[in-house]
């Protein structure tokens, strides 16, 4: 979905019918149907609303949309068999998960759209995130029972955490707390709870046969002082909040964020860029 909340896009992996379904949430109309080579898997939308990216195994690429006028601007060749994608709340990097052993996460400047690094880790690996202040990821590895911990600074894994049999997706708290993971074990599937501070299984809780996919943890919109959409928005915003609360630092605790750049993250959400 976008960050504004106006538009959902759908991979469409049919042989005949490899497409990006563009729906209007205000309608719940189709708007666009946007052809993408190979058979697109996952999406991912850039912070700012600007740019889709779409996974393609069935051609080992990336492709490239701009939102804006619905055309592929860029098919980027990553590893084999890439699978779930990532955008940094920064909108600077994209990291995605290369299923086919051995397994590797490749990571994607998005001002060159350019394959700038590739990651070794788990086995299989299919489910990835970015922690809210874009400083670790986190990747499901199927076939590990693990998931792997990425530091975004030096693109290198920093840890394995053993979680529960066949993890494929994982989610994150809207305040970067802790990771939840689908394990999709049959007959009876588990989702790990990690601390994020600790990189610790702190529950195992038990769910039906073989989960799969990943909801997303939904909050209200946070309100800020800017207009959404102009220039001044994230400024106004801040300089309200320091006002407020005697610093950022102070509002931060005040509002449930847990740093600084977390709350710095959220107002650029609400203000669209």
């Amino acid at each position: 979905m976008s960050p504004d909340g106006s538009k959902v896009y759908v991979a469409v992996a049919i042989t005949n019918d490899s497409t990006v379904s563009v729906i209007a949430t205000a309608t719940n109309a189709v708007t666009g149907t946007i052809p993408i080579v190979g058979n697109p898997v996952d999406v991912a939308v850039s912070p700012d609303g600007s740019k889709v990216y779409v996974t393609s195994p069935s051609s080992n690429t990336v492709s490239v949309i701009d939102a804006a006028t619905n055309a592929v601007i860029a098919t980027i060749p990553v590893s084999m068999q890439p699978f779930v994608v990532a955008v940094t709340p920064d909108g600077s990097k994209v990291y995605v998960t290369n299923f086919t052993a051995p397994g590797t996460v490749s990571v994607i400047d998005t001002a060159t759209n350019t394959v700038t690094g590739t990651i070794p880790v788990g086995n299989a690996p299919e489910g990835i995130l970015v922690t809210p202040d874009g400083s670790k990821v986190y990747v499901a590895n199927a076939a590990d029972g693990t998931v792997s911990v990425i530091n975004t600074a030096t693109n290198t894994v920093t840890d394995a955490i053993p979680v529960g049999i066949a993890p494929v997706s994982v989610a994150i708290t809207p305040d970067g707390s802790k990771v939840y993971v689908v394990n999709s074990f049959n007959p009876v599937g588990t989702v790990s709870v990690i601390a994020v501070t600790t990189n610790m299984v702190i529950a195992t809780i038990p769910v039906g046969s073989q989960p799969i996919a990943f909801g997303h943890f939904i909050q209200p919109a946070p309100r800020f002082a800017g207009t959404p959409g102009k220039a001044n928005c994230f400024g106004q915003s801040v300089a309200a909040l320091a006002s407020q609360f005697g610093g950022l630092n102070a509002a931060a605790a005040a509002l449930g964020f847990t740093s600084v750049g977390v709350l710095q993250n959220a107002i650029l959400a609400f203000c669209g860029g």
